[in-house]
């Protein structure tokens, strides 16, 4: 590939590892093309940001493929994962701790396949405290980590498969596949509530956006591996 060919534009799938940032992805991928290239200036953003607790496909476009997020970004996701039954935290993932313990004991398995019915199709979902969203020109998280209290408003969401794949114990294996803006963090939380119960997301991938695959995607070492051998 040459520095024109990123110009012009390309869609890359990358494999985002735990803990990075999908900002992060973006500004390493920008970095290495513009070193790679002798490029001094070139337009890279990504098609929608996955939670750093999160690892999955990561649509990163360059050049003039960057006209094309908005496009990408509306296309429905698929995502694979891990609810833990019986307690809650207030991002609703691990990024904080446990902060409430609920019984569980009630929980049959039947219970737990026939909870998910009730989110298919449309519903009303509240964002997490703990999100980039904005509100009065501040990120959501920024309101939380201060302590503060903030209005949110729920949005409307479409939910149209939503799967569990394996039961271990108060692990919940399960597969979703939604629209733009579904918080599967929200999704964690209320299913524990649907359950009488308590919930948070363990474990989060992101598999699919639109036909876009994971399993054809690299890893941000993979990409810039590939730069150094052209």
């Amino acid at each position: 590939m040459t520095a024109e060919d990123f110009q012009a534009g390309q869609v890359l799938l990358i494999d985002k590892p735990l803990t990075w940032t999908s900002f992060q992805a973006v500004n390493k991928l920008r970095w290495e093309i513009r070193q790679a290239y002798n490029i001094k200036k070139i337009k890279v953003g990504h098609a929608g940001t996955l939670d750093p607790l999160a690892t999955g496909l990561l649509i990163i476009c360059t050049g003039k493929m960057t006209k094309q997020i908005n496009t990408f970004q509306g296309q429905d996701k698929e995502y694979t994962g891990t609810f833990v039954l019986g307690s809650t935290t207030p991002s609703y993932d691990l990024e904080s701790e446990i902060d409430q313990r609920f019984p569980t004991e009630h929980i049959s398995e039947e219970n737990i396949h026939n909870a998910t019915q009730s989110f298919i199709g449309e519903i009303d979902q509240f964002p997490p405290v703990f999100s980039a969203l904005k509100k009065d020109g501040k990120r959501l998280y920024e309101y939380a980590r201060a302590g503060e209290e903030v209005e949110i408003k729920s949005r409307q969401v479409r939910i149209s498969t939503f799967e569990i794949t394996k039961i271990d114990g108060l692990n919940i294996d399960f597969r979703v596949v939604c629209s733009k803006g579904t918080y599967i963090r929200s999704l964690a939380h209320d299913f524990g509530k649907a359950l009488n119960s308590g919930a948070h997301l363990s474990v989060l991938r992101r598999t699919k956006i639109g036909d876009y695959d994971v399993a054809n995607a690299v890893s941000p070492e993979d990409f810039i591996s590939s730069l150094s051998s052209e």
